[in-house]
C-alpha cells in the first residue's frame, strides 16, 4: 500500500506535536514546583506528589544498584534491562554504587529527561572513611577524641565524593559495639554513647555543612538502626537481644545525637530485636524514630533485609515482606526489588494504605528537594570540578593530620620512642610495614590499591638513620579484595630467619604486625583476637634476640596481645590510618607528632573477656569479700580487667591530675567539677581529660562508671591549667525501663583523670526534681 508524501508529512508533524507537548507538560509540571520560590519546600513536595501516580511514588521507594556497563550501550533483555525500563519510567527514586561524574550524568540524563515528570535521582556510596583520599578508619579516628578533626575528616569525604557525582552517603555506622569479635567495629565510635553520640553528631554536621544544598556536600545517614553492634558471639548478621535499659542509655544516644544534627536519613539492620526483623519493626520505625523522636527524613533499608525477612521466618513470602517494611516504616528498599514489584497490588488490594505511599515518597522527595536536586539535577556533575577536587593536597594535609591525631601510644618503658633521629640502625620487620594497600582499611571501594604511604617508605624520609627491613612473614595468602574472605598465614615462616638476622645487629627493631585491612569490616567476624596467623611466632622469635622492640599494630578492631603487654617495652596502636598512613606512623615514632589518642574500645586480655567494656554493672557480688572465696563475679583463670581500657592512651608529655573540687549549684541546675592538669614534662603535649560519674542507687542500677565530659587540651612544657566541666541535667540524668529520661536524686560519686581507670574522685548529694 502506498502512502502519500502529505500524510506522511502529517504523521511526522503529529508525532512532533505529540512528542513536544509531552515534553512541555513535564517540564510545565517540574517548573510550576521548581521556580515558585515564595513556597517552602514541604508546600513543592505536595505540588509535586499530586501530579504523581501510585506507581511513581512507589517508584521513589525503589533503589537499585549499578545494573548495566554505562560504557556501553543500554541493556537489551534480561534483569538489566527490566531495572533499565523501570528507571525510564519514573519507578527509580535512587541508585547505589554508580560514580564518576560521567556515570552518574549518563543515568541522572535518563531520569530527568526520559520519564514523565524528570524526577532526579539521589545517588548513594558508602563514603566511609573517605572516598578516593582516605582518612583513618572510623574506629581509629574516635580514639583522636578530636570532634573538630573528625568533622573536617567528614568534610573532606563529602567534598571528593560531592565532586564524583554522589550526593548521599550510608554513613555515620553509629552502632555502639562492645565486642571486639564483630568485624564492624572498625566502622563505629567504640563502646560508649557519650563519646559515640558526640563523634555522631560531628561526622553528620560534617558531611552535610551548614548549607545541604551546597554542592560540596552530601546527605549523611545513620545506621544501622538498631542494636546491630550487639550482634550475638559477635557475628555479623546474628541475633541481638537486649533488654530496654540497654536499648535506651546504649544503643539509642548516637541516633538521638544525629537527628539533633539533623541526618536526613537513617538506614534499619539487619539483626532482629524482641522477635521482629528491625526491617519490619514498627516500634523502632514508626514509635520510636518517626513518632517519640519525630524524625522528619527516611529510613532506607539496608542491602536486601526486606526480601530477608523471610529467610528470618517472620514474611512467609516476598509479597508480606514487602508489605511488613512498608507498615512498619521503611521508606527505600535498597535491592530486594519488593516495593516496585509488590506494593501497587498491595494498594489495590486494600492491604496497603496509599497514605503510607505518600509518606515515604513525600519524606524521599525532601531530601531531593534539600538537595538543590530539583533546581540543578545535574549539579554534582561537573567534570572539571571533578578532576581538579579529587585528590587534591589539601585532602591530603587533612587526613594526614587525622591519622597521627588517632594514633594511640600503649605503652613506652624507658621512653624508648620516640626514635632518635641519627646514628642508628633500625631493624624494620613485617610484611605490613611495606603494605601500600592494607593501611586503606575496609569500605573504601572508591581508593585505588596501592596508594597509601607505606610505614617503610614514611621512615625512610628521616635521612639520619639507616633503615634496614625484612618481611619476616606474611599476614595472609591469596586474594586480598573487599569480597573474600583472607586466608591467613598460618605456616609459612620461611622469612624468620633473615627477619632475626637484621633484627640482631640493630640498635632498633620496628615491627609492624597486626590485620590486613579486609581482615575487618563487614562479614568479618573473628573468633581469635590476637595477631593473626604466625605473626606472633615471628615477634617472639626477634624478641629472642632483640628485646629493643617498637611494636606498631595496624588492626580494625582492638587485639588481645597479653605476651607483648608484657614483654615488647614499646607499642603503638596505629590501627588503619588510610591514604597517609605512614607518613603519620613515621611522625609519631619520631616524635614530630606527640601522640594524643585514647582509645574508645577496651582491649582484652583474651578472647574469653569479650564482651568486655568499662561502664559495666556492679552486681550483687563485685568484688572478692576476703582471700580463698570463690563465691564471686570473675573468672578462675584470668583477671576481670581489660589489657588497656577506654580512654587509655599515653603521650611523650607526663600529665598529673589535682585539686578536684565539685560544687553543686542547685539554683542553676549545674554541676561544676574544676581540676588542675599540668604538663610535667618539658615537651609540649595534648591530653584528653575525661570526666566519669557514678550514680551509687538508681530505680534502675547504674554502671559503675559513665563518661560524662571530656577536654581536649594543650599544654607547654611543664604548663598547669584549671579547667572546669559542668554536669548538668543531660549527663545526670537516664532514661528507664519506660523510655522516659529520669533524674533521681541522690549520692553520685565523679571522676577525672586519663582514662576510665582514674582514681581522683568526689563525692556530691544532689536534690533536684527534673520534673519541674
Amino acid at each position: 500500500m502506498k502512502i502519500s508524501k502529505n500524510i506522511i508529512t502529517l504523521l511526522v508533524i503529529a508525532i512532533c506535536f505529540i512528542s513536544c507537548n509531552r515534553s512541555n507538560d513535564k517540564l510545565a509540571v517540574l517548573s510550576e514546583v521548581e521556580n515558585d520560590t515564595s513556597t517552602t519546600i514541604d508546600n513543592k513536595v505536595e505540588e509535586l506528589l499530586s501530579k504523581m501516580t501510585l506507581e511513581e511514588k512507589i517508584g521513589q521507594m525503589n533503589q537499585y544498584n549499578g545494573f548495566w556497563d554505562l560504557t556501553g550501550p543500554a541493556p537489551a533483555e534480561g534483569a538489566a534491562a527490566k531495572k533499565y525500563e523501570h528507571l525510564r519510567k519514573g519507578y527509580v527514586g535512587s541508585m547505589l554504587n554508580v560514580r564518576g561524574v560521567e556515570d552518574v550524568r549518563k543515568v541522572q540524563k535518563v531520569a530527568v529527561e526520559e520519564t514523565r515528570l524528570g524526577i532526579p535521582l539521589i545517588i548513594g556510596f558508602d563514603v566511609i572513611h573517605g572516598y578516593e583520599t582516605l582518612s583513618p578508619i572510623p574506629l581509629a579516628e574516635s580514639a583522636s577524641w578530636d570532634l573538630e578533626a573528625i568533622k573536617k575528616s567528614a568534610e573532606v569525604a563529602a567534598e571528593e565524593a560531592a565532586a564524583a557525582g554522589i550526593n548521599w552517603t550510608f554513613a555515620p555506622m553509629v552502632d555502639i559495639s562492645r565486642d571486639a569479635r564483630w568485624g564492624r567495629v572498625m566502622e563505629g565510635a567504640g563502646e560508649d554513647p557519650f563519646l559515640g553520640s558526640k563523634i555522631a553528631k560531628a561526622r553528620v554536621e560534617g558531611f552535610q555543612g551548614n548549607d545541604l544544598s551546597d554542592y560540596k556536600t552530601i546527605a549523611a545517614c545513620a545506621k544501622h538502626f538498631a542494636g546491630y553492634g550487639f550482634a550475638e558471639a559477635g557475628r555479623d548478621y546474628n541475633t541481638v537481644d537486649v533488654g530496654t535499659s540497654t536499648l535506651n542509655n546504649i544503643i539509642f544516644p548516637p541516633f538521638q545525637a544525629a537527628i539533633e544534627a539533623d541526618v536526613k536519613t537513617f538506614m534499619n539492620s539487619f539483626n532482629e530485636l524482641n522477635g521482629v526483623p528491625a526491617t519490619g519493626n514498627k516500634y523502632l520505625q514508626r514509635d520510636i524514630l518517626k513518632g517519640k523522636w519525630n524524625f522528619d527524613g527516611f529510613m532506607v533499608s539496608d542491602w536486601g533485609s526486606i526480601t530477608e525477612m523471610i529467610a528470618h521466618g517472620h514474611a512467609k513470602d516476598g509479597k508480606q515482606a514487602a508489605e511488613m517494611a512498608v507498615k512498619a516504616g521503611s521508606d527505600m528498599d535498597m535491592e530486594s526489588y519488593l516495593y516496585v514489584e509488590e506494593l501497587a497490588g498491595l494498594v489495590k488490594e486494600g492491604k496497603v494504605d496509599e497514605v503510607l505511599i505518600d509518606d515515604a515518597a513525600r519524606r524521599i522527595l525532601k531530601v531531593k528537594f534539600e538537595l538543590g536536586l530539583f533546581d540543578d539535577p545535574y549539579k554534582y556533575c561537573n567534570e572539571e570540578r571533578e578532576k581538579a577536587t579529587l585528590g587534591k593536597q589539601e585532602f591530603h594535609d587533612a587526613v594526614l593530620d587525622m591519622a597521627v591525631k588517632s594514633v594511640v601510644l600503649l605503652k613506652n618503658e624507658n621512653d624508648l620512642l620516640p626514635l632518635k633521629k641519627g646514628n642508628q640502625k633500625i631493624a624494620v620487620i613485617g610484611a605490613l610495614a611495606n603494605d601500600k594497600t592494607s593501611p586503606l582499611g575496609s569500605w573504601r571501594i572508591a581508593a585505588k590499591d596501592e596508594t597509601a604511604v607505606s610505614v617503610l617508605e614514611g621512615l625512610k624520609q628521616y635521612n639520619g638513620n639507616e633503615i634496614v627491613y625484612a618481611k619476616g612473614a606474611d599476614v595472609s595468602i591469596g586474594e586480598t579484595n573487599f569480597v573474600k574472605n583472607l586466608k591467613i598465614n598460618n605456616t609459612d615462616k620461611s622469612g624468620f630467619s633473615e627477619a632475626k638476622a637484621i633484627a640482631k645487629n640493630a640498635d632498633v627493631v620496628i615491627m609492624v604486625l597486626g590485620e590486613h585491612g579486609f581482615q575487618s569490616g563487614e562479614a568479618r567476624s573473628r573468633t581469635e583476637i590476637g595477631l593473626p596467623g604466625v605473626q606472633q611466632e615471628l615477634l617472639e622469635e626477634i624478641y629472642a634476640v632483640n628485646k629493643n622492640i617498637v611494636l606498631v599494630l595496624n588492626n580494625g578492631r582492638p587485639l588481645a596481645i597479653p605476651w607483648a603487654a608484657e614483654h615488647i617495652p614499646a607499642i603503638v596502636e596505629a590501627w588503619q590510618l588510610g591514604t597517609q598512613s605512614g607518613n603519620a606512623i613515621a611522625k609519631i615514632l619520631y616524635g614530630d607528632y606527640n601522640p594524643s589518642g585514647k582509645l574508645p574500645m577496651s582491649f582484652p586480655r583474651n578472647v574469653g573477656q569479650v564482651p568486655i567494656y568499662y561502664n559495666y554493672k556492679n552486681t550483687g557480688r563485685p568484688s572478692n569479700p576476703e582471700p580463698g572465696v570463690v563465691f564471686w563475679s570473675h573468672y578462675i583463670d584470668q583477671s576481670n580487667t581489660p589489657l588497656y581500657p577506654f580512654g587509655h592512651g599515653l603521650s611523650y608529655s607526663k600529665f598529673e591530675y589535682s585539686n578536684m573540687e565539685v560544687v553543686v549549684n542547685n539554683s542553676a541546675e549545674e554541676v561544676s567539677v574544676s581540676f588542675t592538669l599540668k604538663n610535667n614534662s618539658k615537651i609540649k603535649g595534648k591530653e584528653v581529660a575525661q570526666l566519669y560519674i557514678k550514680d551509687l542507687y538508681a530505680s534502675v542500677t547504674r554502671p559503675v562508671r559513665e563518661l560524662k565530659g571530656f577536654e581536649l587540651v594543650e599544654l607547654n612544657a611543664f604548663e598547669e591549667k584549671s579547667i572546669t566541666l559542668t554536669l548538668t541535667k543531660a549527663e545526670l540524668g537516664f532514661y528507664n525501663n519506660e523510655g522516659k529520661y529520669v533524674l533521681e536524686p541522690g549520692e553520685f560519686e565523679v571522676f577525672v583523670g586519663g582514662s576510665s581507670n582514674t582514681v581522683l574522685k568526689e563525692k556530691f548529694d544532689l536534690q533536684w526534681d527534673i520534673n519541674q
